[in-house]
């Protein structure tokens, strides 16, 4: 059973993620989710009876660094470009509640 997907649905997603489409987009998108749905229903239909769960498909394995800042030496230059600071800190407005405390 395929599943429905309308423009309405698609704008309404859209809008949640802050994005704006003209009408031909929404055309666009709205018939490229129809056909990824579909897809995964397609999928559903395949019997997963004893298929162990993967992970990954290839043996590799991430190899990663030491998380270690080494751009300490930089904080002069990057305060220095900002707008405003305080406390060897950048400063921001605040936009705690609602209100804007500069």
């Amino acid at each position: 059973m395929a599943t429905s997907i309308s423009k309405e649905e698609v704008a309404h997603v859209a809008d949640l993620a802050k994005l704006s489409f003209s009408d031909q987009e929404l055309e666009h998108f709205t018939g490229q989710l129809q056909e990824i749905v579909a897809m995964c229903e397609k999928m559903a239909e395949v019997d997963t009876t004893n298929v162990e769960p993967t992970f990954s498909v290839t043996p590799n394995v991430n190899h990663l660094r030491e998380d270690v800042a080494d751009n300490w030496h930089e904080k002069k230059a990057l305060l220095a470009q900002a707008p405003d600071e305080a406390a060897d800190l950048i400063k921001v407005p605040a936009i705690l509640n609602g209100e804007d405390e500069a």
